[in-house]
């Protein structure tokens, strides 16, 4: 593992209330979580660097308001679009899985 050191005025740390150990945690998710959003690491790779679970990290996703999806609905139809009529479903296959009851009743 690789150790990066970084000078933090003390008064910085001591407005935020927090021991330089939780201080750290907390920018280590931050980044992990702006590169995620940048696109620039993959959702297991940010987790990683945060030092969280996979689970863990999608949930501090949420607490940074940010989707753990990194597609968008623009970008699902425009593939949806490409792979041809075939891949998609009909309004009648959708009809009959609607009525469906869910598997887990």
């Amino acid at each position: 593992m690789i150790q990066i050191t970084v000078d933090i005025p003390e008064g910085s740390l001591a407005s935020l209330h927090k021991d330089p150990a939780s201080f750290a945690r907390e920018v280590r998710s931050a980044a992990a979580v702006q590169l995620y959003a940048k696109r620039e690491l993959s959702q297991e790779r940010a987790a990683e660097l945060a030092g969280l679970s996979r689970l863990a990290f999608v949930d501090a996703l949420g607490r940074y308001g940010v989707s753990p999806f990194q597609v968008t609905a623009a970008e699902l139809i425009e593939e949806s679009m490409a792979r041809g009529p075939s891949a998609r479903s009909s309004t009648s296959d959708r009809r009959k899985m609607a009525r469906r009851p869910p598997p887990w009743t």
